[in-house]
């Protein structure tokens, strides 16, 4: 007997993948918590900022560090790191090509030049290898971003900081309650920046933070937060050019709940992507990324594997990432070019801020980055590494399903 065809789920099939991963998780805790405040009638911060002093002195203690500020979100924290890092008009600031446009735009803020760094093609995460060459008399700082919650080779990075006497930022974005060598991330550097945007694995919708071993660093990146304002001093008196960048009571609350499921869901996750890089390595044409050659924790916030097109018949990655989705995976395919190619690098639209005339981005090239946005990268969301391992045996049977049909059409 003849079998029946398989029908993709874009083509009115039945999906894969049954499961639905819901996004934020909370429950009545998230909510008594943010009642209780709005209850209080005590909102602001820092005239009644309890629970925001609170949250910063617990996820310090999670970090493995002395201090944190938090902030109004991920990218006003690498703006204060930055600042509080003592950098100046004119400086260069290296960062990797493949990463969230903040990493880069807030060197622009600060009047600083960004320097793109190639990735390194099995792990997308800043290559060492790269950074010497591109280090001048004027570089002052790199910033090291843990792409998708894997560990940088931090000790090879702080290396080449320490012989040419840098700074070194870690944008940890993704990286919440990941480790390496049994540190947690942004622990390492001098400073290292947290996003809580609603997509990351620590979310209060908004919100950002720093965290550092330094009091001097502290200590500035506090005043810049606050209006400039110094501690034991009045509250008219403004002693740096800082901001209102003060998260509120609620949105701290809401952390702290969210804190508590961090570690639970960080080794999920970490445990799941370590189970879904078995079965993809035995799927022609999907690659994991590597986790690297050091002892890592890795928190998956997005699981990334390279695709190879002529493993399903030329498929092309769009349209494999289109009938991926429809499976029931969520996914995409991540930046469509690496920064340097986005118009406000291309065009030089730097507006206000004090970047040299020299700078030109027209001719930057970083291979693995460019392959990475154009033919490789596939990602998986961090909400679906939360599943079980049969969700994570459906995830692999759905590239299977899309490969058996490419290869009979």
């Amino acid at each position: 007997m003849k079998s029946t065809p398989e029908t993709l789920a874009i083509d009115g099939g039945e999906k894969t993948v049954q499961s639905t991963f819901p996004w934020p998780i909370y429950d009545e805790s998230e909510v008594q918590a943010v009642a209780e405040v709005i209850r209080s009638g005590r909102w602001g911060n820092p005239d009644c900022g309890e629970a925001v002093a609170a949250f910063e002195q617990a996820f310090a203690a999670y970090c493995g560090t002395k201090y944190a500020v938090t902030c109004v979100n991920g990218s006003v924290s690498l703006r204060l790191a930055l600042i509080s890092c003592g950098v100046r008009p004119g400086d260069e600031v290296i960062v990797p090509p493949y990463t969230f446009i903040a990493t880069a735009s807030t060197v622009l803020e600060v009047n600083c030049v960004p320097v793109f760094v190639d990735i390194d093609p099995d792990t997308y995460n800043l290559d060492p290898k790269a950074i010497e060459a591109a280090i001048t008399e004027r570089t002052k700082v790199i910033i090291p971003v843990h792409f998708a919650g894997l560990a940088c080779d931090m000790d090879a990075i702080l290396d080449i900081a320490q012989r040419h006497n840098l700074r070194v930022i870690e944008d940890a974005a993704h990286a919440h309650g990941a480790e390496y060598r049994g540190r947690k991330l942004g622990s390492i550097g001098d400073v290292g920046s947290f996003s809580f945007q609603s997509s990351k694995n620590l979310t209060s919708g908004e919100g950002g933070i720093v965290v550092t071993n330094d009091e001097s660093l502290y200590r500035m990146m506090a005043s810049l937060r606050n209006v400039g304002r110094v501690e034991g001093h009045q509250w008219y008196d403004h002693f740096n050019p800082g901001c209102n960048y003060r998260i509120t009571q609620m949105q701290a609350v809401l952390l702290s709940q969210q804190l508590n499921r961090l570690e639970e869901q960080t080794v999920l996750r970490n445990d799941n992507g370590l189970y879904l890089n078995e079965l993809l390595a035995d799927i022609d044409g999907t690659t994991p990324l590597s986790r690297g050659t050091e002892e890592i924790r890795h928190c998956y916030h997005l699981y990334i594997f390279k695709y190879d097109a002529s493993a399903f018949g030329g498929l092309s990655r769009k349209d494999f990432v289109a009938q991926l989705a429809a499976e029931g995976v969520p996914c995409s395919m991540g930046y469509p070019h690496p920064l340097y190619k986005q118009p406000v690098f291309q065009n030089k639209n730097f507006m206000c801020y004090a970047i040299p005339e020299t700078v030109d981005y027209t001719s930057v090239n970083c291979p693995a980055a460019e392959r990475a946005c154009s033919d490789e990268a596939v990602w998986i969301f961090q909400h679906a590494m939360l599943g079980t391992r049969e969700d994570m045996r459906s995830f692999a049977e759905a590239i299977r399903k899309i490969q058996r049909v490419v290869s009979q059409s």
